[in-house]
C-alpha cells in the first residue's frame, strides 16, 4: 500500500497572521486553501492510495469539514485527519502509527510525506518518489542549488566557499518504507532524537542511503507573504481558477 501523509502542523509565525494557519489560506480564483491544492495533488495520482493529513488537534474537525466541502464520497473515503504532534517527527511517528494500527504493516508499504504548503507538487515527483523509496528505501526531493552557498560559523567573516554544484536545496515529498523507517526510528538515542529536523535524517544517522528525486523550482513552500504573490503567479501561469 502507497500512503501520503500531508503535514499540516504549521503555525502561520512567518505569514504575519495568527487567526489561521497558513495551510488554511486561501488561493486563486475559487479561493481554495492551499492544503485543498496539495491534497487534490494526491488524489489525482494513480501511485496513492490512501491519504493521511497530520494536524493540531484544535483543527481536526475544521480540516475534515474543508475535506468534505471539497471532494466528492470516494475521494473522501481515502482520507483520514488526525492529530499531529509537537514536531515534525512527532507528526510523522503519528502517521505511521495510525497506519499500523488501522491497517497493518507489510513489508511493501510506503509513505510519501509532504508538506502540506506545497500545493505545486507534480505527478512526475510523486511517481519517482514511490518507485525509489521501493527500491532504495528512502528517498529525497531536491533542486540544484542555484545561489552560492558561503559557510561562516561565526556568522560575521566567511570560512569557506565549497562548490555550488554539490548543493541542493531541501524539497518534499520524502518517501520510506514504513517499517524500515520506524526500526531506523526506534534506533535513534533521545539525543540524535532532539535534534531531528526529517525522516531522512533517521536515515542518515543510521548510515542508510537516501536516493535524491529531481524536484522542480515551482514546488514551493509557502511560508510569507511573498509566497502567496508568487503563487498567485503560479496559478495564474496554470490557468487555475
Amino acid at each position: 500500500m502507497n500512503y501520503a501523509g500531508i503535514l499540516a502542523g504549521g503555525k502561520g509565525t512567518r505569514m504575519g497572521i495568527t487567526e489561521r494557519p497558513k495551510q488554511f489560506l486561501r488561493l486563486g480564483a475559487e479561493e481554495k486553501p492551499i492544503i485543498i491544492y496539495t491534497i487534490e495533488a494526491f488524489l489525482t495520482c494513480k501511485d496513492i492510495d490512501r491519504i493521511i493529513i497530520a494536524t493540531p488537534l484544535a483543527w481536526v474537525e475544521y480540516t475534515e469539514v474543508l475535506v468534505y466541502e471539497n471532494f466528492d464520497e470516494e475521494s473522501c473515503s481515502r482520507i483520514t485527519v488526525i492529530q499531529g504532534g509537537k514536531e515534525r517527527s512527532d507528526s510523522l511517528d503519528n502517521i505511521c502509527t495510525y497506519i499500523e494500527d488501522t491497517w497493518g504493516l507489510t513489508d511493501d508499504d510506503i509513505l510519501v510525506s509532504h508538506d502540506a504548503v506545497r500545493p505545486f507538487v507534480t505527478q512526475r515527483i510523486i511517481e519517482e518518489n514511490v518507485r525509489f523509496a521501493r527500491e532504495v528505501g528512502c528517498v529525497d526531493t531536491v533542486v540544484p542549488s542555484t545561489d552560492t552557498i558561503v559557510v561562516s560559523v561565526e556568522g560575521k567573516t566567511i570560512d569557506e566557499i565549497p562548490p555550488r554544484s554539490q548543493f541542493y536545496q531541501g524539497q518534499t515529498p520524502q518517501s520510506f518504507s514504513i517499517k524500515e523507517y520506524l526500526e531506523a526510528y526506534n534506533a535513534l538515542t533521545d539525543e540524535q532524537k532532539a535534534i531531528l529536523t526529517d525522516a531522512c535524517k533517521v536515515y542518515l544517522f543510521n548510515n542508510k542511503p537516501v536516493h535524491l528525486v529531481m524536484g522542480e523550482y515551482s514546488n514551493i513552500k509557502i511560508t510569507t507573504p511573498y509566497d502567496i504573490h508568487v503563487a498567485e503567479s503560479i496559478l495564474s501561469e496554470r490557468g487555475a481558477k
